[in-house]
């Protein structure tokens, strides 16, 4: 029987794993209770940058689980806190592709948003109408004007980061294109690679990390997919746990040079192995 030793806390993806779509696993509710009987600190951590943080406390309240807002991290909250302690402080004009789960974070860390068509224009001595970064992040409200506004910025000059760089999004209906569509478009129009915050960087486990007050040792990463969640936990050097609820499959593993410490079927088998341990 599987068994879990120095567990302090856990960090937990979303899409896939607890839910598909607005449609919740079987087992939400008793997989949190269980985490609360057990008092496992825990932090939602997702590279779905649409959504903020009430916006994802208040899902899950519709799906029958309360949480707190300290224990939410999306990429969006990482990329805004990733800027501000990486760029100098004249670097503070942005513009963004994404939703109100991208544009809030960085607002609050004292961004200002540029709009549509507001480029820097040397030839007419224009300079400060322009982004200093671009920065992508899932837009279901995606336009031409928004791809052509963030490609004239890079191509005038802005750095281009994104939040992401999931090619799919899971739903009720299946797979649908994710940031990673978005981030090929133009990176193949403007030759610019953009510098992704999300998983399977370190960066959004480390800071996960950083409000667990936990280490890479007694912490494990939960995920469904393996080039991100998975390959995120092992750049950051923690376990992990793959789901089989999401994006990837156990035959996935073959044909690559890294897997996760354990495999379960869902968060149902992990809410068992929880109750089996402490028992």
């Amino acid at each position: 029987m599987t068994k879990i030793d120095d567990l302090a806390g856990l960090i937990i993806d979303m899409d896939g794993v607890l839910w598909h779509g607005n449609k919740p696993m079987p087992g939400l509710i008793e997989f949190f209770s269980e985490l609360r009987r057990c008092a496992i600190p825990f932090v939602l951590a997702t590279n779905n940058a649409s959504l903020t943080q009430q916006q994802y406390v208040d899902k899950l309240a519709e799906m029958g689980v309360e949480i707190d807002h300290r224990e939410i991290l999306n990429s969006s909250m990482a990329t805004a806190q990733y800027l501000i302690q990486h760029l100098p402080t004249d670097m503070r004009r942005v513009f963004v592709i994404g939703e109100d789960g991208l544009r809030q974070p960085l607002i609050e860390h004292g961004f200002t948003l540029t709009d549509l068509y507001q480029v820097n224009q040397p030839d007419k001595g224009i300079f400060d109408q322009g982004a200093d970064l671009v920065v992508s992040g899932l837009d279901r409200k995606l336009t031409w004007d928004k791809l052509a506004t963030a490609t004239l910025n890079i191509n005038a000059g802005a750095q281009f980061f994104a939040t992401n760089s999931d090619t799919t999004l899971p739903t009720e209906l299946g797979e649908v294109m994710g940031n990673g569509g978005v981030l090929a478009a133009l990176e193949a129009v403007t030759g610019v690679k953009a510098t992704s915050i999300g998983k399977p960087a370190p960066i959004l486990y480390q800071q996960a990390l950083a409000l667990l007050g936990t280490t890479q040792a007694n912490t494990i990463a939960i995920g469904d997919r393996l080039n991100t969640d998975i390959l995120g936990a092992v750049n950051a050097g923690m376990r992990s746990i793959m789901v089989l609820t999401g994006v990837s499959r156990e035959q996935d593993i073959a044909e690559l040079d890294y897997e996760p410490t354990w495999i379960m079927a869902d968060i149902q088998e992990i809410t068992q192995l929880l109750r089996n341990q402490t028992n």
